[in-house]
Protein backbone atom coordinates (compact mmCIF):
# COMPACT_ATOMS: atom_id res chain seq x y z
CA UNK A 1 0.00 0.00 0.00
CA UNK A 2 1.44 3.52 -0.44
CA UNK A 3 1.89 5.84 1.90
CA UNK A 4 0.92 9.31 1.62
CA UNK A 5 2.50 11.94 4.02
CA UNK A 6 1.26 15.15 5.20
CA UNK A 7 3.25 17.91 2.67
CA UNK A 8 2.56 21.18 4.59
CA UNK A 9 4.87 23.59 3.73
CA UNK A 10 6.76 25.24 6.49
CA UNK A 11 9.34 27.64 6.73
CA UNK A 12 12.64 26.15 6.62
CA UNK A 13 15.73 27.48 8.64
CA UNK A 14 18.25 28.53 6.11
CA UNK A 15 21.94 29.19 6.91
CA UNK A 16 24.53 30.47 4.94
CA UNK A 17 27.99 29.82 5.23
CA UNK A 18 30.86 31.25 3.46
CA UNK A 19 31.17 29.42 0.27
CA UNK A 20 27.94 27.66 0.38
CA UNK A 21 23.93 28.13 0.96
CA UNK A 22 22.35 24.79 3.31
CA UNK A 23 18.77 24.02 4.03
CA UNK A 24 18.37 22.17 7.04
CA UNK A 25 15.75 19.74 8.21
CA UNK A 26 13.96 19.62 4.73
CA UNK A 27 11.05 17.17 3.97
CA UNK A 28 11.49 16.03 0.36
CA UNK A 29 7.39 16.37 -0.78
CA UNK A 30 7.34 14.53 -4.16
CA UNK A 31 8.87 12.87 -7.05
CA UNK A 32 9.37 14.88 -10.21
CA UNK A 33 10.50 14.84 -13.59
CA UNK A 34 14.28 13.89 -14.88
CA UNK A 35 14.64 11.55 -11.53
CA UNK A 36 14.60 14.99 -9.46
CA UNK A 37 12.27 14.90 -5.99
CA UNK A 38 11.05 18.42 -4.80
CA UNK A 39 11.10 20.11 -1.52
CA UNK A 40 9.82 23.76 -0.91
CA UNK A 41 11.56 26.57 1.01
CA UNK A 42 9.46 29.72 1.57
CA UNK A 43 8.11 29.94 -1.63
CA UNK A 44 11.28 28.49 -3.42
CA UNK A 45 10.87 25.20 -5.43
CA UNK A 46 14.27 22.97 -4.83
CA UNK A 47 15.17 20.31 -7.12
CA UNK A 48 17.06 17.48 -5.45
CA UNK A 49 18.24 14.00 -7.01
CA UNK A 50 18.57 10.64 -5.07
CA UNK A 51 16.15 10.98 -2.61
CA UNK A 52 12.98 9.92 -1.48
CA UNK A 53 9.44 11.55 -0.45
CA UNK A 54 9.85 11.36 3.07
CA UNK A 55 13.37 12.26 3.83
CA UNK A 56 13.80 14.85 6.13
CA UNK A 57 17.47 16.20 4.92
CA UNK A 58 19.97 19.01 4.99
CA UNK A 59 20.57 20.10 1.72
CA UNK A 60 23.51 21.95 0.07
CA UNK A 61 22.41 24.22 -2.93
CA UNK A 62 25.17 24.23 -5.47
CA UNK A 63 22.41 26.06 -8.37
CA UNK A 64 20.28 29.15 -7.23
CA UNK A 65 17.96 30.97 -9.18
CA UNK A 66 14.91 33.76 -7.75
CA UNK A 67 12.21 30.87 -7.85
CA UNK A 68 13.84 27.54 -7.64
CA UNK A 69 17.19 25.86 -6.58
CA UNK A 70 19.23 22.60 -7.13
CA UNK A 71 20.47 20.94 -4.41
CA UNK A 72 22.38 17.89 -3.20
CA UNK A 73 21.27 16.17 0.04
CA UNK A 74 24.31 16.18 2.75
CA UNK A 75 22.96 14.26 5.55
CA UNK A 76 19.70 12.64 6.23
CA UNK A 77 17.46 13.34 9.38
CA UNK A 78 14.56 10.81 8.90
CA UNK A 79 14.57 8.03 6.25
CA UNK A 80 11.18 7.70 4.18
CA UNK A 81 9.16 4.63 4.75
CA UNK A 82 8.36 4.48 0.92
CA UNK A 83 12.82 3.94 1.04
CA UNK A 84 14.17 0.53 -0.44
CA UNK A 85 17.98 -0.43 -0.49
CA UNK A 86 19.38 0.38 -4.21
CA UNK A 87 20.26 -3.06 -6.23
CA UNK A 88 22.98 -1.34 -7.85
CA UNK A 89 26.64 -0.26 -6.15
CA UNK A 90 26.79 2.45 -8.31
CA UNK A 91 23.91 4.18 -7.38
CA UNK A 92 24.76 7.87 -7.45
CA UNK A 93 27.47 7.77 -9.09
CA UNK A 94 25.81 6.18 -12.42
CA UNK A 95 23.26 8.40 -13.22
CA UNK A 96 21.40 5.75 -15.18
CA UNK A 97 18.55 4.43 -12.28
CA UNK A 98 18.18 7.49 -9.92
CA UNK A 99 14.63 5.96 -8.60
CA UNK A 100 16.45 2.60 -7.33
CA UNK A 101 16.25 3.85 -3.51
CA UNK A 102 12.01 4.35 -4.12
CA UNK A 103 10.20 1.02 -3.88
CA UNK A 104 8.35 0.20 -7.46
CA UNK A 105 4.73 0.42 -6.10
CA UNK A 106 5.59 4.15 -4.84
CA UNK A 107 7.99 4.49 -8.46
CA UNK A 108 4.44 3.43 -10.85
CA UNK A 109 2.55 5.45 -8.73
CA UNK A 110 4.70 8.93 -9.23
CA UNK A 111 4.78 7.88 -13.11
CA UNK A 112 1.20 7.91 -13.33
CA UNK A 113 0.99 11.41 -11.52
CA UNK A 114 3.74 12.76 -13.86
CA UNK A 115 1.62 11.83 -17.12
CA UNK A 116 -1.80 13.36 -15.49
CA UNK A 117 -0.02 16.29 -14.22
CA UNK A 118 1.12 17.36 -17.95
CA UNK A 119 -1.91 16.41 -19.99
CA UNK A 120 -3.78 18.73 -17.03
CA UNK A 121 -1.30 21.66 -16.61
CA UNK A 122 -0.26 21.98 -20.37
CA UNK A 123 -3.09 20.52 -22.67
CA UNK A 124 -5.89 21.00 -19.68
CA UNK A 125 -7.79 17.85 -20.46
CA UNK A 126 -9.96 15.57 -18.75
CA UNK A 127 -8.19 12.76 -17.32
CA UNK A 128 -11.12 11.14 -15.85
CA UNK A 129 -10.87 8.00 -18.37
CA UNK A 130 -7.27 7.45 -17.13
CA UNK A 131 -6.21 3.49 -16.51
CA UNK A 132 -4.05 2.81 -13.90
CA UNK A 133 -0.30 2.85 -15.24
CA UNK A 134 0.69 -0.74 -16.39
CA UNK A 135 3.58 -1.71 -14.25
CA UNK A 136 6.73 -3.68 -15.81
CA UNK A 137 6.45 -7.69 -15.29
CA UNK A 138 10.49 -7.38 -14.76
CA UNK A 139 12.11 -4.72 -12.40
CA UNK A 140 15.34 -6.36 -13.16
CA UNK A 141 16.88 -7.58 -16.36
CA UNK A 142 14.10 -5.93 -18.52
CA UNK A 143 16.64 -4.41 -21.09
CA UNK A 144 17.45 -6.44 -24.00
CA UNK A 145 20.16 -3.52 -25.18
CA UNK A 146 22.85 -2.09 -23.58
CA UNK A 147 25.98 -0.02 -24.77
CA UNK A 148 29.30 -0.06 -22.87
CA UNK A 149 31.86 2.88 -23.54
CA UNK A 150 36.02 2.50 -23.45
CA UNK A 151 37.61 5.81 -22.23
CA UNK A 152 41.23 7.11 -21.48
CA UNK A 153 39.47 9.10 -18.51
CA UNK A 154 37.34 7.22 -15.26
CA UNK A 155 35.37 8.85 -12.93
CA UNK A 156 36.01 7.84 -8.85
CA UNK A 157 34.48 9.54 -6.41
CA UNK A 158 38.32 10.08 -4.66
CA UNK A 159 40.74 11.19 -7.49
CA UNK A 160 44.19 10.48 -6.57
CA UNK A 161 45.78 12.39 -9.16
CA UNK A 162 49.37 11.04 -7.95
CA UNK A 163 48.46 8.17 -9.97
CA UNK A 164 47.87 7.45 -13.52
CA UNK A 165 44.50 7.04 -14.75
CA UNK A 166 44.31 3.99 -15.98
CA UNK A 167 40.94 4.71 -17.96
CA UNK A 168 37.83 2.90 -17.53
CA UNK A 169 35.07 0.71 -19.71
CA UNK A 170 31.48 0.95 -18.71
CA UNK A 171 28.91 3.86 -18.70
CA UNK A 172 28.99 7.89 -19.32
CA UNK A 173 28.86 10.13 -15.98
CA UNK A 174 26.19 12.78 -16.61
CA UNK A 175 27.53 16.09 -17.44
CA UNK A 176 30.81 14.67 -18.59
CA UNK A 177 30.96 13.37 -22.43
CA UNK A 178 34.80 12.35 -21.67
CA UNK A 179 34.29 10.48 -18.45
CA UNK A 180 33.29 6.99 -17.68
CA UNK A 181 32.27 5.04 -14.37
CA UNK A 182 33.76 1.59 -14.40
CA UNK A 183 31.04 -0.58 -13.32
CA UNK A 184 31.26 -4.58 -12.15
CA UNK A 185 27.71 -5.81 -11.96
CA UNK A 186 24.77 -3.74 -13.41
CA UNK A 187 21.08 -5.42 -12.94
CA UNK A 188 19.70 -3.95 -16.17
CA UNK A 189 20.63 -6.82 -18.35
CA UNK A 190 20.65 -10.33 -17.75
CA UNK A 191 23.66 -13.02 -17.92
CA UNK A 192 26.29 -13.03 -19.63
CA UNK A 193 26.27 -9.32 -19.93
CA UNK A 194 27.84 -8.44 -16.92
CA UNK A 195 30.74 -11.63 -17.50
CA UNK A 196 31.53 -10.27 -21.32
CA UNK A 197 32.20 -7.14 -20.63
CA UNK A 198 34.36 -7.62 -17.65
CA UNK A 199 35.80 -10.39 -19.97
CA UNK A 200 37.03 -7.74 -22.34
CA UNK A 201 38.22 -5.01 -20.00
CA UNK A 202 40.50 -7.82 -18.80
CA UNK A 203 41.31 -9.09 -21.95
CA UNK A 204 42.27 -5.46 -23.20
CA UNK A 205 44.48 -4.46 -20.25
CA UNK A 206 46.45 -7.01 -20.14
CA UNK A 207 46.95 -6.69 -23.83
CA UNK A 208 47.88 -3.39 -23.46
CA UNK A 209 45.52 -2.17 -25.75
CA UNK A 210 44.78 1.56 -25.74
CA UNK A 211 41.33 2.59 -24.78
CA UNK A 212 39.81 5.47 -27.01
CA UNK A 213 40.98 9.37 -26.28
CA UNK A 214 37.75 11.14 -27.51
CA UNK A 215 39.34 14.53 -27.48
CA UNK A 216 41.96 13.54 -29.42
CA UNK A 217 40.89 11.22 -31.21
CA UNK A 218 43.04 8.72 -30.39
CA UNK A 219 43.18 5.25 -29.05
CA UNK A 220 41.71 1.18 -30.43
CA UNK A 221 38.80 0.27 -28.28
CA UNK A 222 35.70 2.54 -28.52
CA UNK A 223 32.15 0.60 -28.02
CA UNK A 224 29.97 -2.19 -26.66
CA UNK A 225 27.44 -3.12 -27.34
CA UNK A 226 25.16 -6.53 -25.93
CA UNK A 227 21.69 -7.45 -27.13
CA UNK A 228 19.51 -10.00 -25.66
CA UNK A 229 16.41 -11.50 -26.81
CA UNK A 230 13.38 -13.90 -25.10
CA UNK A 231 14.45 -16.48 -27.98
CA UNK A 232 17.87 -16.38 -26.06
CA UNK A 233 19.69 -15.09 -29.06
CA UNK A 234 22.18 -13.03 -28.46
CA UNK A 235 24.51 -10.19 -30.35
CA UNK A 236 27.74 -8.59 -29.66
CA UNK A 237 28.69 -5.91 -31.59
CA UNK A 238 32.63 -4.29 -30.66
CA UNK A 239 33.38 -0.91 -32.05
CA UNK A 240 37.21 -0.19 -32.62
CA UNK A 241 38.17 3.59 -33.55
CA UNK A 242 40.81 2.55 -35.80
CA UNK A 243 41.80 -0.16 -38.20
CA UNK A 244 44.13 -2.71 -36.26
CA UNK A 245 45.84 -6.67 -36.46
CA UNK A 246 44.30 -6.80 -32.91
CA UNK A 247 41.23 -7.13 -34.17
CA UNK A 248 40.73 -10.39 -35.17
CA UNK A 249 42.52 -11.81 -32.35
CA UNK A 250 40.12 -9.94 -29.92
CA UNK A 251 37.00 -11.38 -31.72
CA UNK A 252 38.27 -14.71 -31.70
CA UNK A 253 38.87 -14.67 -27.77
CA UNK A 254 35.42 -13.31 -27.71
CA UNK A 255 34.05 -16.02 -29.59
CA UNK A 256 35.55 -19.10 -27.40
CA UNK A 257 34.72 -17.19 -24.21
CA UNK A 258 31.37 -16.83 -24.89
CA UNK A 259 29.98 -19.63 -27.16
CA UNK A 260 26.45 -18.88 -26.68
CA UNK A 261 26.49 -15.44 -28.41
CA UNK A 262 24.90 -16.05 -31.43
CA UNK A 263 25.77 -13.29 -33.86
CA UNK A 264 29.58 -11.62 -32.93
CA UNK A 265 29.74 -8.41 -35.00
CA UNK A 266 32.40 -5.10 -35.34
CA UNK A 267 32.30 -2.05 -36.72
CA UNK A 268 35.24 0.32 -37.06
CA UNK A 269 33.98 3.97 -36.13
CA UNK A 270 37.00 6.49 -37.41
CA UNK A 271 34.18 9.20 -37.20
CA UNK A 272 34.29 11.70 -34.11
CA UNK A 273 30.89 10.86 -33.09
CA UNK A 274 29.59 7.32 -31.77
CA UNK A 275 26.87 7.29 -34.30
CA UNK A 276 26.73 4.46 -35.93
CA UNK A 277 23.72 4.87 -38.79
CA UNK A 278 26.17 5.28 -41.04
CA UNK A 279 28.60 2.66 -40.48
CA UNK A 280 28.94 -0.37 -41.60
CA UNK A 281 29.07 -3.40 -39.27
CA UNK A 282 30.26 -6.06 -40.32
CA UNK A 283 29.69 -9.85 -39.18
CA UNK A 284 31.87 -11.96 -38.09
CA UNK A 285 30.18 -15.53 -36.49
CA UNK A 286 27.37 -16.37 -36.25
CA UNK A 287 23.76 -14.47 -37.98
CA UNK A 288 23.77 -10.85 -38.70
CA UNK A 289 20.66 -10.94 -37.06
CA UNK A 290 18.74 -11.86 -33.45
CA UNK A 291 15.61 -12.84 -32.93
CA UNK A 292 12.87 -11.60 -30.50
CA UNK A 293 9.05 -13.27 -30.66
CA UNK A 294 5.62 -11.32 -29.89
CA UNK A 295 2.43 -13.58 -29.25
CA UNK A 296 -0.34 -11.89 -31.82
CA UNK A 297 -3.28 -9.64 -30.48
CA UNK A 298 -5.70 -12.47 -30.29
CA UNK A 299 -3.40 -14.90 -28.46
CA UNK A 300 -3.26 -17.22 -31.22
CA UNK A 301 0.03 -16.98 -32.45
CA UNK A 302 3.72 -15.17 -32.82
CA UNK A 303 5.08 -12.88 -34.63
CA UNK A 304 8.88 -12.90 -35.27
CA UNK A 305 10.70 -9.78 -35.58
CA UNK A 306 14.60 -9.65 -36.68
CA UNK A 307 16.55 -7.19 -35.18
CA UNK A 308 20.44 -6.38 -36.53
CA UNK A 309 22.80 -4.06 -35.10
CA UNK A 310 21.01 -0.70 -36.05
CA UNK A 311 17.26 -2.09 -35.73
CA UNK A 312 15.32 0.00 -33.22
CA UNK A 313 13.34 -2.23 -31.10
CA UNK A 314 11.45 -1.69 -27.55
CA UNK A 315 14.13 -2.08 -24.83
CA UNK A 316 12.00 -3.61 -22.79
CA UNK A 317 11.23 -6.82 -24.92
CA UNK A 318 7.91 -8.14 -22.35
CA UNK A 319 6.56 -4.67 -21.76
CA UNK A 320 6.99 -3.81 -25.53
CA UNK A 321 3.58 -6.81 -26.02
CA UNK A 322 1.57 -5.67 -23.49
CA UNK A 323 2.31 -1.96 -24.81
CA UNK A 324 1.35 -2.50 -28.38
CA UNK A 325 -1.32 -5.06 -27.27
CA UNK A 326 -2.99 -1.90 -25.39
CA UNK A 327 -2.66 0.56 -27.84
CA UNK A 328 -4.28 -2.03 -30.69
CA UNK A 329 -7.47 -2.26 -28.01
CA UNK A 330 -7.76 1.65 -28.08
CA UNK A 331 -7.56 1.15 -31.99
CA UNK A 332 -10.14 -0.86 -32.23
CA UNK A 333 -9.39 -2.10 -35.37
CA UNK A 334 -11.69 -3.77 -38.02
CA UNK A 335 -11.14 -6.33 -41.29
CA UNK A 336 -12.02 -3.34 -43.61
CA UNK A 337 -9.86 -0.53 -41.83
CA UNK A 338 -6.95 1.50 -43.44
CA UNK A 339 -4.27 2.05 -40.62
CA UNK A 340 -1.50 4.70 -40.72
CA UNK A 341 1.44 3.98 -38.79
CA UNK A 342 3.38 6.90 -38.42
CA UNK A 343 6.61 6.77 -36.88
CA UNK A 344 6.72 3.23 -37.70
CA UNK A 345 10.27 2.56 -36.91
CA UNK A 346 11.17 -1.19 -37.58
CA UNK A 347 7.67 -1.75 -38.36
CA UNK A 348 6.47 -3.65 -34.92
CA UNK A 349 3.26 -1.71 -34.52
CA UNK A 350 2.34 -1.95 -38.30
CA UNK A 351 2.94 -5.86 -38.39
CA UNK A 352 1.44 -6.22 -35.03
CA UNK A 353 -2.11 -4.72 -35.92
CA UNK A 354 -1.62 -5.68 -39.81
CA UNK A 355 -3.53 -9.16 -39.10
CA UNK A 356 -6.79 -6.91 -37.90
CA UNK A 357 -6.68 -5.05 -40.67
CA UNK A 358 -7.04 -4.54 -44.36
CA UNK A 359 -4.39 -2.48 -44.90
CA UNK A 360 -1.10 -1.07 -42.55
CA UNK A 361 0.72 1.99 -44.18
CA UNK A 362 3.82 2.84 -42.16
CA UNK A 363 5.85 5.97 -42.61
CA UNK A 364 9.27 6.86 -41.26
CA UNK A 365 12.24 9.00 -41.49
CA UNK A 366 15.05 6.35 -41.41
CA UNK A 367 15.21 4.40 -44.78
CA UNK A 368 17.16 1.43 -42.54
CA UNK A 369 14.11 0.97 -40.65
CA UNK A 370 12.25 1.11 -43.34
CA UNK A 371 14.16 -1.79 -44.97
CA UNK A 372 13.57 -3.76 -41.04
CA UNK A 373 10.11 -3.46 -41.42
CA UNK A 374 9.41 -4.67 -45.16
CA UNK A 375 11.79 -7.48 -44.04
CA UNK A 376 9.80 -8.24 -41.00
CA UNK A 377 6.76 -8.03 -42.76
CA UNK A 378 8.02 -10.86 -45.32
CA UNK A 379 9.44 -12.79 -42.37
CA UNK A 380 6.22 -13.45 -41.06
CA UNK A 381 4.05 -13.98 -44.47
CA UNK A 382 2.63 -10.59 -44.13
CA UNK A 383 1.05 -8.89 -47.26
CA UNK A 384 -0.83 -5.95 -46.61
CA UNK A 385 1.88 -3.48 -45.27
CA UNK A 386 3.38 -1.18 -47.24
CA UNK A 387 6.27 1.11 -46.11
CA UNK A 388 7.71 4.40 -46.97
CA UNK A 389 10.88 6.74 -46.11
CA UNK A 390 11.08 10.26 -45.70
CA UNK A 391 10.08 13.71 -43.75
CA UNK A 392 6.64 12.63 -42.27
CA UNK A 393 5.74 16.66 -43.25
CA UNK A 394 6.36 15.92 -47.16
CA UNK A 395 5.04 12.22 -47.60
CA UNK A 396 1.73 13.33 -45.57
CA UNK A 397 0.46 14.45 -48.54
CA UNK A 398 -3.47 15.15 -50.34
CA UNK A 399 -2.13 13.09 -53.24
CA UNK A 400 -0.34 10.27 -51.11
CA UNK A 401 -3.86 9.82 -48.93
CA UNK A 402 -5.06 9.60 -52.64
CA UNK A 403 -2.34 6.63 -53.93
CA UNK A 404 -3.07 4.56 -50.40
CA UNK A 405 -6.41 5.24 -49.14
CA UNK A 406 -8.22 7.70 -46.32
CA UNK A 407 -6.89 5.94 -42.96
CA UNK A 408 -10.04 4.57 -40.60
CA UNK A 409 -7.09 4.94 -37.83
CA UNK A 410 -3.57 6.59 -37.31
CA UNK A 411 -1.25 5.32 -34.88
CA UNK A 412 1.53 7.98 -33.58
CA UNK A 413 4.56 6.39 -32.17
CA UNK A 414 7.10 9.89 -32.40
CA UNK A 415 10.41 10.80 -30.53
CA UNK A 416 10.38 12.58 -27.69
CA UNK A 417 10.17 15.82 -28.85
CA UNK A 418 6.97 14.99 -30.35
CA UNK A 419 5.25 16.25 -34.04
CA UNK A 420 5.62 19.72 -35.83
CA UNK A 421 2.80 21.58 -36.16
CA UNK A 422 2.49 20.93 -39.87
CA UNK A 423 1.95 17.34 -39.57
CA UNK A 424 0.12 17.43 -36.65
CA UNK A 425 -2.26 20.03 -38.97
CA UNK A 426 -2.18 17.16 -41.62
CA UNK A 427 -3.21 14.57 -39.32
CA UNK A 428 -6.08 16.43 -38.46
CA UNK A 429 -7.10 17.02 -42.28
CA UNK A 430 -7.54 13.28 -42.51
CA UNK A 431 -10.58 12.97 -40.41
CA UNK A 432 -9.66 9.12 -39.74
CA UNK A 433 -12.25 8.24 -37.14
CA UNK A 434 -9.63 7.09 -34.34
CA UNK A 435 -5.90 8.57 -33.53
CA UNK A 436 -3.95 6.20 -30.85
CA UNK A 437 -1.07 8.55 -29.55
CA UNK A 438 2.03 6.87 -28.25
CA UNK A 439 4.64 8.99 -26.27
CA UNK A 440 7.72 8.40 -24.22
CA UNK A 441 7.25 12.15 -23.15
CA UNK A 442 4.16 13.13 -21.79
CA UNK A 443 5.02 16.79 -22.11
CA UNK A 444 5.36 17.26 -25.49
CA UNK A 445 2.69 14.97 -26.41
CA UNK A 446 0.14 17.31 -23.81
CA UNK A 447 1.66 20.03 -26.27
CA UNK A 448 -0.26 17.97 -29.25
CA UNK A 449 -2.83 16.91 -28.07
CA UNK A 450 -4.31 20.99 -27.34
CA UNK A 451 -3.97 20.75 -31.23
CA UNK A 452 -5.56 17.66 -31.63
CA UNK A 453 -8.47 18.00 -29.80
CA UNK A 454 -9.55 20.97 -31.97
CA UNK A 455 -11.27 18.17 -34.06
CA UNK A 456 -10.53 14.62 -31.28
CA UNK A 457 -12.15 13.87 -27.77
CA UNK A 458 -9.97 12.34 -25.37
CA UNK A 459 -10.98 8.56 -24.90
CA UNK A 460 -9.02 6.29 -22.63
CA UNK A 461 -5.45 7.04 -21.58
CA UNK A 462 -2.96 4.23 -20.03
CA UNK A 463 0.37 5.43 -19.06
CA UNK A 464 3.13 1.81 -19.15
CA UNK A 465 6.47 1.61 -17.38
CA UNK A 466 9.06 0.45 -19.50
CA UNK A 467 11.85 1.20 -17.69
CA UNK A 468 11.71 0.50 -13.86
CA UNK A 469 13.74 2.53 -11.61
CA UNK A 470 13.94 5.69 -14.02
CA UNK A 471 11.32 8.57 -14.05
CA UNK A 472 11.05 7.32 -17.67
CA UNK A 473 7.11 6.83 -18.88
CA UNK A 474 5.26 6.08 -21.67
CA UNK A 475 2.14 6.74 -22.24
CA UNK A 476 -0.92 6.05 -24.82
CA UNK A 477 -3.88 8.37 -25.40
CA UNK A 478 -7.04 7.64 -27.70
CA UNK A 479 -8.64 10.25 -29.50
CA UNK A 480 -12.21 9.88 -31.06
CA UNK A 481 -13.35 12.08 -33.80
CA UNK A 482 -16.06 14.76 -33.00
Amino acid sequence: MLLFFDFTIQTMKLKKTKAKLLFEQVEILEAAAEGNSIAKVDDMVVFVPFVVPGDVVDLEVYRKKKNFAQAKAIKFHKYSSLRVEPMCEHFTRCGGCKWQTMDYQSQVFYKQKQVKDNLERIAHLDCSNMLPILPSENQKEYRNKLEYTFSTKSWKEVYDKTVEDQGAFGFHVPGFFDKVLEIEYCGLQKSPSNEIRNHLREYCRNRQLPFYDIRNHQGLMRNLIIRTSTTGDLMVVVVFAMQSEEIIPLLEEIKIEFPQITSLMYCVNEKFNDTLGDQDIMLYSGKDHIEEVMTTFDGEGQLRFKIRPKTFYQTNSAQAERLYHQAAEFAGITKDDIVYDLYTGCGTIANYVATMAKKVVGVEYVEDAVEDARLNSEFNNINNTVFYAGDMAKILTEDFIKENGKPDVIIIDPPRAGMAESVINQILETQARKIVYISCNPAPQARDLMLLTTKYEIGRIRPVDMFPHTHHVENIVELILK
